[in-house]
């Protein structure tokens, strides 16, 4: 083992890391900017506005969790599959992933478009809330087909090294939704004045708009994935069988979290008005540190997963320690630097006397608990794409039921605690599980091909590691 340290190539794995992970940090660097403009472009219409559109956030988030299962699932597949140069399976994975995507997508727009006064009730009880949420809900549903459509392509992309279209992509929809919610808020250019529904309109066309220049870079170039389409349903019952056994262990990891994340945004969305703007502020900020993270974690699934595929487990174990400090290192810098500016950005974003003391603690708190969150989520995605769909799932999803969420219930609504040790209870869990998240990336038993490739190659790595740990015993 000691021999493998030394000759692990460093400057070809940050010459493949920064290609990768730089274009996506920056993507979805982009796409918060867009979401903290839009913040401060509605700031003027006041707290309970920005508290509202936050809340609706969350319901994207749950969303979010809905689909994401099935985009981790996919990039397992697109990463091997690619590394091994498999054409159909790449075409065929995309296909299975994409119809689940826009199925999940079509449930939560009809949502938003048909009832948005029952999930703003879910989110909150305060009613001047809950009417200014569905008149952003009720808008902004319609983008959500757009917006997985995207996420759905994106993760292909990336999956297949292409990482600069969706970057590409995302500036023109950043853009373009400014230029738009300067437009439609405030009614400039001869349009009237929408308010908070011109903000929603403004971020469903700016969708749209990444959705097709994703669309037309790609054929630009000639990227075949893409436009495929008979290739991308030719299915057959154990392929099917296949892709969702190992999809199903991040599904439901993603669902429950997503249920537990709703129930956490439940008890922060019956606190004071001042708590849910500054909440609502928080989210967008903690977008930049994910925004970052971002880039990380799919090249971890990338580097990663595409060296499983290939056969190469050895540097896919080498790689995906290296990541996880890596990633603590630039997480840390950037939480330092969300704190070192706090003033002017909670100021910009309307947060003023008690929300802006409770907003400062807030990024405070996520200061210490960022890099062990991160640390957690990126050790479970490059878990993920070597074939350990598992084993993250469940820690998780143990922690969340049986630690995280009797602890913010009971400080939220019971016990009526201070609002920032409700707040530290929303991470209380990730110290023990970065723990145990790190015994199990030394144990290297988290790898799991699903290429011919790989598994020919797993018993010599297994029996590597065997020899390894008789070694490290001595």
């Amino acid at each position: 083992m000691e021999t493998r340290e030394k000759k692990f190539n460093w400057k070809q794995f940050l010459r493949q890391l920064s290609v990768i992970a730089v274009p996506v940090a920056l993507q979805n660097l982009l796409t918060t900017t867009g979401s903290m403009i839009d913040t401060m472009m509605i700031a003027p219409l006041g707290e309970k506005v920005v508290g509202a559109v936050g809340l609706c956030a969350q319901f994207s988030s749950l969303m979010f969790s809905g689909y994401w299962g099935f985009i981790g699932g996919g990039m397992l597949f697109f990463s091997q599959y690619w590394g091994a140069k498999d054409e159909k399976g790449i075409n065929r994975a995309y296909g299975t992933t994409l119809a689940c995507l826009m199925t999940v997508a079509l449930l939560f727009a009809s949502a938003a478009a048909f009832a948005p006064g029952t999930v703003m009730k879910v989110y909150t009880d305060k009613s001047v809330i809950q009417e200014i949420g569905v008149e952003y809900l009720s808008m902004i549903g319609v983008s959500y087909l757009a917006t997985v459509f995207t996420t759905g392509m994106s993760a292909l992309l990336r999956s297949t090294e292409r990482v600069k279209i969706p970057l590409v992509a995302a500036i023109c929809s950043v853009g373009s939704n400014i230029l738009l919610n300067y437009i439609f808020i405030y009614g400039n250019f001869g349009c009237p004045a929408m308010g908070v529904r011109g903000a929603a309109l403004a971020t469903s066309c700016a969708g749209v708009i990444n959705a097709g220049v994703t669309l037309l870079l790609a054929k630009r170039v000639g990227y075949p994935y893409l436009f495929q389409f008979r290739a991308h349903f030719r299915w057959s019952v154990p392929w099917l069988k296949e892709y969702f056994r190992k999809c199903f262990p991040i599904l439901c990891n993603e669902i429950l979290i997503g249920v537990g994340n709703m129930t956490i945004n439940i008890v922060l969305g019956r606190q004071s008005e001042q708590a849910i703007a500054a909440v609502a502020v928080f989210r967008v900020l903690e977008g930049l540190v994910i925004g970052f993270f971002a880039g990380f974690s799919n090249a971890a699934s990338v580097l990663v997963g595409k060296c499983v595929g290939a056969g190469e487990l050895d540097t896919a174990y080498q790689r995906a320690k290296r990541l996880v400090a890596i990633c603590g290192a630039t997480i840390f810098c950037l939480a330092v630097a969300l704190i070192a500016l706090h003033k002017p950005i909670l100021t910009a974003m309307s947060l003023r006397g008690e929300s802006y003391q409770i907003g400062v603690q807030l990024l405070c708190v996520y200061c210490v608990v960022s890099v062990l969150r991160m640390g957690n989520w990126i050790q479970n995605d490059t878990y993920r794409s070597a074939g350990d769909a598992a084993y993250g799932t469940i820690l998780e999803i143990v922690f969340m039921y049986a630690m995280l969420l009797p602890c913010v219930c009971l400080s939220g609504l019971v016990w009526k605690l201070p609002f920032v040790v409700i707040f530290i209870c929303c991470y209380i869990d990730e110290p023990i599980r970065f723990c145990l998240m790190q015994r199990h990336m030394y144990s290297g038993k988290w790898i799991k091909p699903v290429t011919e490739l790989g598994k020919a190659a797993l018993p010599e790595f297994l029996e590597s590691r065997r020899r390894a740990k008789a070694h490290e015993s001595i």
